[in-house]
């Protein structure tokens, strides 16, 4: 097992980033994002109406509650869920082998089940790696490097609420389950990471497909307020996308794989 931090930047530079990235996330980004739910749930509302209708604060609370059920697989079970990773089995829940976006969604509905599910699985790969680094499996690891690890989960995790809380005001399920097609590539990688930077790079990939595939896919959004809601949450990938390329050393901007910066982001890797 390594011992060595190849991590080379500034601790206090990666606290300022994450704590900058936090308070706009806290400031612009959530409240934008929630009230593009709001007027998604509002327009599902008036679409269907119902004497059951239920409140936003209901649905912000369902969102809460979704918490356990879209971060389901790494709550208070995270080393189980590590371990499952190292040792090639797919953790209990972690892969739906149903046809997905599941039947029945179409449109908005089936962009918003793929997107809670790459949050889930963002939240997933962060949680095995904070529970890899508790247990010493990466060598050492800065603190800072942690500290941004526990807030990119807990902002995926408030993207993947506000997905399913979409979904649920329109009679439809949750999505629990981590991106199928992209699990089984995520097992395999973190079965060889070994070090901070080998997590970095996972994360780092993870990042760059949910950045990439909100890009893509707002412009195929049909109505204005699914457009506005994936809008608001681009741009946190994006901070994390240019984070995790200072945790490892190189240009913090959009580039090509080979390092090349680019004008404008691709979406080769939109999921």
């Amino acid at each position: 097992m390594t011992t060595n931090n190849p991590f080379t930047g500034s601790e206090r530079e990666l606290l300022a980033m994450t704590r900058e990235l936090d308070e706009l996330h806290n400031d612009v980004g959530m409240p934008a994002m929630w009230a593009g739910v709001e007027r998604m749930v509002e327009n599902a509302r008036e679409a269907a109406p119902s004497p059951r209708a239920t409140s936003r604060r209901t649905f912000l609370l369902g969102a809460g509650a979704a918490a356990v059920g879209g971060a389901a697989l790494v709550g208070a079970g995270v080393p189980g869920v590590a371990g499952a990773l190292t040792r090639g089995r797919t953790p209990t829940g972690a892969l739906d082998q149903r046809a997905f976006p599941p039947a029945g969604l179409r449109g908005d509905l089936a962009v918003a089940a793929v997107a809670a599910s790459l949050e889930n699985l963002a939240v997933f790969a962060y949680s095995a790696g904070l529970a890899a680094a508790t247990a010493g499996k990466l060598g050492s690891v800065p603190p800072a490097v942690a500290t941004f690890a526990t807030t990119a989960r807990a902002q995926h995790t408030q993207h993947a609420d506000a997905w399913n809380a979409v979904l649920r005001s329109h009679g439809k399920a949750r999505v629990t389950v981590t991106n199928p097609t992209l699990t089984p590539v995520v097992k395999g990688d973190f079965a060889k990471v070994t070090d901070v930077t080998g997590l970095a790079n996972l994360a780092l990939t993870l990042e760059i497909i949910a950045a990439e595939t909100y890009q893509k896919e707002t412009s195929a959004l049909m109505s204005k307020e699914a457009i506005a809601l994936s809008a608001s949450i681009q741009p946190v990938e994006m901070q994390h996308v240019a984070i995790l390329y200072y945790v490892l050393g190189e240009y913090p901007g959009a580039q090509s794989p080979g390092g090349v910066p680019l004008a404008f982001s691709s979406t080769a890797k939109a999921a």
